[in-house]
């Protein structure tokens, strides 16, 4: 039975997908098998693993119930995933009936054997995609830049969380923030981890150990549709997102 992540924040620009793509690709390097599903209507998750999104199935076609997800899952040469479109970003006034916000958790039902985990990237927003990646996820993480204005919109996630967890998915947990772009030798850097670290206290949970770097290599590497750990293994920032992935498992999430 697969283990369920849930990467999200509401802010935009982030690094919410490259986190999404690094911690499914170091577990895939760790051995698991990964399946990552694309709820952003951008579909930038998608893209960084070279999936085809015009003329094949979505995550909208499984979600809509068009068809099952074994047949929306894509092999790419990297990663398994169940892709976006732009075509998602309707699903709010489409998607209307009762239980709407447990679409997602009984689409993938029939799929979790298959997976050691499901790793799924949400959209900067508190939508029903969301809130559907929040109903059937058992891990959060919440990737944050260190700067005062991604602070701001946490204790909202948060709240949203907390009423999922309350009537939707009482199993859910926020495993931790991650600190992205961070640049330790920078004084607002640290002062804003402190902040994030009292912050994360309130919100019962942690900032993680483990920091993300700064690097356009990363970048580089999803704009080129590669296997980051491949691209550039000794790159000190691909070394903080492994660094990250080994921080989970010795949770054990």
């Amino acid at each position: 039975m697969a283990k369920t992540i849930c990467v999200t924040n509401q802010k935009g620009g982030v690094g919410k997908t490259t986190t999404s793509n690094a911690l499914g690709l170091g577990l895939t390097e760790k051995g698991f098998k990964v399946l990552l599903v694309d709820l952003d209507p951008q579909g930038n998750l998608s893209f960084s693993v070279g999936a085809e999104t015009e003329e094949s199935n979505t995550i909208y076609d499984v979600l809509s119930g068009g068809v099952p997800a074994n047949e929306a899952i894509q092999k790419t040469k990297i990663i398994d995933i169940l892709p976006s479109n732009i075509v998602l970003s309707g699903v709010d006034l489409e998607f209307t009936q009762t239980g709407r916000e447990f679409l997602l958790k009984e689409a993938l039902e029939s799929i979790e054997d298959q997976y050691d985990y499901i790793i799924i990237d949400t959209p900067p927003s508190l939508n029903i995609l969301t809130i559907n990646s929040f109903a059937y996820a058992e891990i959060i993480v919440i990737p944050m830049l260190a700067d005062i204005f991604s602070l701001q919109g946490i204790t909202q996630l948060y709240e949203t969380i907390d009423r999922v967890k309350k009537y939707c998915n009482p199993g859910i947990k926020i495993e931790g923030i991650l600190l992205t772009r961070y640049n330790h030798r920078a004084i607002l850097s640290s002062e804003i981890k402190g902040t994030a670290e009292l912050v994360a206290k309130q919100l019962h949970t942690s900032v993680f150990d483990t920091y993300i770097k700064t690097s356009i290599v990363i970048q580089e590497a999803q704009t080129k549709q590669e296997n980051l750990y491949k691209y550039a293994r000794e790159n000190p920032a691909v070394k903080c997102y492994m660094n990250f992935v080994e921080e989970l498992l010795s949770r054990g999430v």
